[in-house]
């Protein structure tokens, strides 16, 4: 009986084991056709409003290296294959890492670092997306959306830091924003009594 049972084991998994060379072409066939249909839609959706929409951002271009070397970075579009989409969106999330370096001292506010961190947070979804087995295309090509108008605000965001720069301040406003800083305050109970 266990000879019997075992033999039976055997023939089942040798059977198994066999691939049928017409449905493994089949199957490549399908995956070749999903990954032609993947680079495709991620490549008609690649489209970064990479170019400066005013005339502040433009000027950063000259002086912040990394705003001009990632913004370069955005235009240019892989072509080849779903591997050149790996690798710029690879180059791309070093990019925005960098951009918290050598931020102009005018700009260096949490407004501008709030946005930088929102704009490298979803170019590194970015990143792990395109780098999964199973790629989803609809997700990049949202994230590629989203990240354009995340460009928009800060560029909207630098423009209105500019704009607020230039306005004269008026005389005695420098005192009276002085006297609002809690921080000045003059403590409640100067001299504490100790008590035993």
């Amino acid at each position: 009986m266990k000879f019997y049972f075992s033999s039976i084991l055997f023939l089942f998994f040798l059977f198994s084991c066999q691939d049928d060379p017409k449905v493994r072409a089949l199957q490549q066939e399908k995956e070749a056709q999903k990954r032609d249909a993947v680079f495709t839609s991620i490549s008609n959706g690649w489209k970064f409003n990479w170019q400066p929409s005013n005339q502040v951002s433009q000027n950063l271009t000259s002086s912040w290296t990394e705003w001009r070397v990632f913004l370069n970075e955005l235009g240019q579009k892989p072509k080849s294959s779903i591997g050149a989409f790996q690798q710029k969106a690879k180059t791309l999330s070093k990019r925005a890492f960098e951009l918290n370096n050598n931020i102009p001292l005018q700009y260096n506010l949490p407004e501008v670092k709030s946005r930088i961190s929102v704009i490298t947070t979803k170019i590194n979804a970015i990143n792990l997306y395109i780098h999964l087995n199973q790629i989803p295309d609809k997700k990049i090509v949202a994230l590629v959306q989203e990240i354009n108008s995340e460009l928009v605000s800060m560029n909207s965001q630098l423009d209105e830091i500019k704009r607020k720069s230039e306005i004269k301040m008026e005389d005695g406003e420098a005192d009276m924003i002085r006297m609002l800083d809690t921080a000045r305050a003059i403590p409640t109970n100067p001299n504490p009594k100790i008590t035993n």
